[in-house]
């Protein structure tokens, strides 16, 4: 398969762990030495039908086979593990190998993940992937957690969130005026609801469908494969391409596990990473225009918008995120890859 994505991040976090390793006896590997297999269980709050979990099933093939069986990739899907932000404590303390997270759980470790969150960072699928797993950009702040436990391995895609709603699309901020619209709960996702038009309501997803069916929530906002499997579009058919975030989710694993990889397998994690990569954004776009299909069927009713006068309504809200030096240079970074 051709590469359109390689994860170079991965190589300046294996790069550092063998410049640690290279300290005690890196010629040792905790998995393989004695024979043995070292199971790595992968924690995971999507079903098994996701495209993260369709690749991941693929790196684990992989993985098992280039290490002849040195390492083996468990996964679990629908927060078997516990939900996000446990599982990455779990990572922490070494209890599992490695979680699938949300971008905005990093933060908390870093607050320059922050910046990858921000609404309209991004310009597309192509231009965030080639960020988020170019070292010159993300290196040392993938690195940067490292202390605490983990590592970033790399990113994948997450799909693209637009608005939804019961009455009618959505063109401009106006026409969001006064509508209730389910968001990740965070302060960020408030003010740039509100600055979009909308009354922004944190909300377990779980009971988005029953509260626009009520009319707790006007609507929602999140990617086609959500509100299609979810079947949102059954009490909010207008779905409106307002494009205003595009979430990154990250592959963590324990620092400690990193640490005792010998380097020829540190290589092949590395080189089946991007590999795995490549397949989820592969298989995201397949499965949005499945979604897309059987969200029409069901009677959906999907509009193009102007984006401009949604990226300038939020704007005053980027600069106030950007509070440091280095949070604006990284934007900056972000920016200036836009092909």
């Amino acid at each position: 398969m051709k590469k359109q994505f390689k994860s170079l991040a991965l190589v300046t976090a294996l790069a550092s762990m063998t410049l640690l390793a290279a300290c005690g006896d890196s010629s040792s590997d905790a998995a393989g030495s004695a024979g043995e297999t070292k199971v790595l269980k992968v924690a995971f709050n999507q079903p098994e039908n996701h495209p993260q979990y369709k690749a991941m099933e693929e790196f684990g093939e992989q993985i098992k086979e280039k290490t002849e069986g040195a390492y083996e990739i468990e996964l679990y899907p629908n927060e078997l593990l516990g939900a996000q932000r446990e599982t990455v404590e779990l990572v922490q303390s070494g209890t599992i190998g490695m979680s699938i997270v949300a971008g905005s759980l990093l933060e908390s470790f870093n607050e320059e993940f922050s910046v990858f969150n921000l609404p309209y960072v991004f310009d597309s699928r192509e231009h965030q992937m080639s960020v988020l797993n170019d070292p010159e950009i993300v290196g040392d702040l993938y690195k940067s957690v490292e202390g605490q436990g983990l590592t970033v391995l790399g990113a994948f895609h997450g799909g693209v969130r637009n608005v939804y709603n019961k009455t009618e699309p959505i063109e401009t901020p106006e026409d969001l005026k006064g509508q209730k619209i389910r968001i990740i709960e965070s302060d960020t996702n408030l003010q740039m609801m509100s600055a979009m038009g909308g009354v922004g309501t944190p909300l377990g997803q779980g009971e988005v469908y029953t509260a626009i069916q009520s009319g707790v929530l006007d609507g929602g906002e999140n990617n086609e494969l959500i509100y299609a499997n979810l079947k949102h579009v059954e009490i909010a058919p207008y779905y409106s391409y307002t494009k205003h975030l595009m979430l990154p989710d990250y592959l963590v694993i324990g620092s400690e596990i990193l640490k005792g990889m010998s380097d020829e397998h540190k290589v092949v994690f590395e080189e089946e990473l991007a590999e795995a990569i490549d397949l989820e954004v592969e298989l995201w776009e397949e499965d949005t225009k499945t979604a897309i299909k059987t969200a029409e069927d069901a009677g959906a009713k999907f509009n193009e918008v102007d984006i401009k006068p949604f990226q300038e309504a939020v704007q005053p809200l980027i600069e106030e995120k950007l509070t440091t030096d280095s949070a604006k240079e990284l934007y900056q970074k972000v920016r200036d890859a836009v092909q």
